[in-house]
């Protein structure tokens, strides 16, 4: 049996990142436990001061699959490449020129909500090609 995981990023914004990465992923925020209605009145309630309630933040698979990803506040800033970054799978089974457009619209897509664009593989024999991109705070993911 495989073992359970999640995926935990460091970062400054808890709720940009995981806002940024559910609309990446077609997650959703986890939802609070009942019986609150908002995590808000669940932080309230655990006696949780307003300037905390950024600390961190969660994203589910509304289906899931696959891991949560949890988002936990960090104070130093990302100073280095990623040793491990996601690959997002958004053109299986394409290729050629019509990969490459399913690419452009999805990394034009998260452009709109924070990403930024590294740099272009186009398909070379070996490569299928990929677009390699930085979320919000800089961390390194690829359009695969």
């Amino acid at each position: 049996m495989a073992t359970e995981f999640q995926v935990t990023y460091d970062c400054a914004d808890p709720g940009r990142q995981a806002t940024f990465w559910a609309e990446a992923l077609n997650y959703i925020l986890q939802p609070p436990p009942e019986p609150f209605e908002s995590w808000n009145a669940a932080l309230e309630a655990w006696g949780i001061p307003p300037e905390l309630h950024n600390e961190r933040s969660a994203i589910i698979d509304p289906h899931g699959h696959g891991p949560r990803i949890f988002f936990q506040k960090v104070p130093e800033g990302k100073d280095a490449k990623n040793r491990v970054h996601l690959d997002l799978r958004v053109a299986p089974g394409l290729e050629g020129e019509t990969r490459m457009d399913a690419l452009e619209d999805r990394a034009q897509y998260l452009e709109k909500r924070g990403a930024r664009r590294l740099y272009r593989v186009d398909p070379d024999g070996i490569d299928a090609g990929h677009i390699t991109m930085a979320d919000p705070e800089g961390n390194e993911f690829c359009l695969d």
